[in-house]
């Protein structure tokens, strides 16, 4: 039988666009399929979506679970002289601070040069030794710098900026009349304060003169070091960041004057972190609620409507919430009684009036309430513990995702085996198409012989 190129040349009839309607119809059975996969898609990102509002509210927990939160300390200054930070060694009280004078950096400026800044002052490698006089303990008294010859005043400059610890940053300054090279020492306080720079020749060529702190024109400023009282206790400073006068407290020297330090609980921070407590926990409850909604639609119905892990999750987390902890005398074991009570509808609500006495007054027992003596000895540590377990491969929202994307994976085998399945049918009806043409293109070729061999018998036999 002769074969057919293209399906319904031979037949006339049109058996591609029949064979394009069983391809579609064949193609069909991946429809179910197809949505099936799409609902575990949507399935799985859903519960991304719910794990990270667990996820903030795990944040939350674990700000409660650090027990120096409880121990922070804040700081407030009345006064402009300084300001304070407290760390974890300070100590409560109040103090007063007069502080007579700030710490100020050394300067020296060489006498007058009147020459060009690109000029070269020098005919042969010299040294240049700066000197501080006053240095204490370890630090150096003298700092000795290369200078290549030809070096100009600018190179100079350069040279001592680029010498790793040099002690003093190096510039230029034009008084009007010439130049000057300036030195003001890296940081605050007498030890630290330049007294004088000096050259290994003592001159430069041509004769120009250079003069250090002893030569006519030069110009040095000693500096100082800051002085304070504390509770009338003098202090001294080399630098106006001033630590250890007050343990564990910073002091941030500003002008002189008289300033009130008070170190006291840092209420806020406690309140701050309990109120995000709440507020995560709440976020997540209206996750789990526009996740679980239902509408009477199925198009706007939550995406995990009625589904289990949302219920195990829940159930978990309001079982530990209202389980509480175990206090010791004087202690705190619920939640309710520090203020914040378990709704109805599933939320928290704070009563603000009792958590800010709790908080004023018994920190210490909040604390143990909260973070306790472990890390899941205290409410937060639970359950944080919880939430971990919740997401972890074994949990609840762990089990449900990994199940969700096993079934997307078993669901892409059997869709490639029934695609497969379903492009072998359409290439055994193209075959069979094609057999057909080419049958009925030989069934009308032998029509149209005896057709013509009927005519020539009527011809010759006289018939119209």
């Amino acid at each position: 039988m002769a074969s057919i190129s293209s399906l319904g040349i031979g037949s006339g009839l049109d058996l591609n666009g029949l064979l394009d309607q069983l391809n579609e119809a064949e193609r069909g059975k991946l429809k179910p399929i197809e949505r099936q996969i799409e609902t575990q898609k949507v399935k799985i990102s859903a519960y991304g979506e719910l794990k990270g509002a667990l996820s903030g509210f795990q944040a939350a927990a674990d700000a409660l679970n650090d027990a120096s939160l409880f121990q922070s300390l804040s700081t407030s200054v009345a006064g402009t002289s300084l300001e304070a930070a407290a760390g974890r060694d300070a100590a409560i009280g109040q103090y007063a601070i007069e502080v007579e004078r700030l710490a100020t950096a050394g300067s020296l400026a060489s006498g007058r040069l009147e020459v060009e800044l690109d000029q070269a002052l020098t005919d042969t490698d010299q040294t240049l030794t700066l000197h501080f006089g006053n240095a204490t303990g370890e630090s150096p008294q003298s700092i000795d710098i290369d200078i290549a010859a030809g070096s100009s005043l600018e190179d100079i400059r350069d040279a001592i900026n680029g010498h790793d610890g040099s002690g003093v940053t190096a510039s230029i300054v034009n008084d009007g009349e010439g130049y000057r090279l300036a030195l003001m020492s890296s940081e605050t306080g007498e030890s630290a304060s330049i007294t004088d720079m000096t050259f290994s020749d003592g001159f430069f060529a041509d004769g120009i003169g250079f003069s250090g702190a002893e030569g006519a024109g030069a110009i040095t400023q000693v500096g100082q070091d800051a002085m304070l009282s504390v509770n009338g206790i003098p202090i001294v400073s080399a630098s106006n960041q001033v630590e250890g006068a007050i343990q564990g407290v910073t002091l941030s020297l500003t002008e002189e004057g008289s300033s009130t330090l008070k170190v006291e609980q840092d209420t806020r921070a406690v309140r701050e972190a309990v109120t995000g407590f709440v507020e995560a926990y709440n976020a997540l409850k209206s996750t789990i609620g526009e996740l679980t909604a239902f509408t009477g639609d199925t198009e706007t119905a939550g995406d995990l409507l009625g589904d289990s892990a949302v219920r195990s999750i829940e159930g978990r987390l309001r079982s530990v919430l209202a389980g509480g902890i175990e206090a010791g005398e004087g202690g705190f074991s619920m939640l309710s009684d520090i203020g914040i009570t378990l709704k109805l509808d599933g939320t928290l609500e704070i009563d603000e009036q009792r958590l800010d006495e709790v908080i004023v007054n018994d920190q210490d027992a909040l604390s143990a309430f909260f973070a306790g003596d472990s890390s899941t000895g205290g409410l937060a540590g639970q359950l944080s513990e919880t939430v971990t377990q919740l997401v972890g491969s074994n949990g609840a929202l762990g089990g449900a995702i990994s199940g969700a994307e096993s079934r997307i994976e078993s669901l892409n085998d059997r869709y490639l085996s029934m695609e497969q399945s379903i492009e072998a049918t359409i290439a055994r009806y193209r075959t069979q198409f094609g057999q057909l043409d080419g049958l009925i293109a030989q069934m009308n070729q032998t029509s149209d012989y005896l057709f013509q061999q009927f005519e020539m018998m009527n011809a010759q036999l006289g018939r119209n």
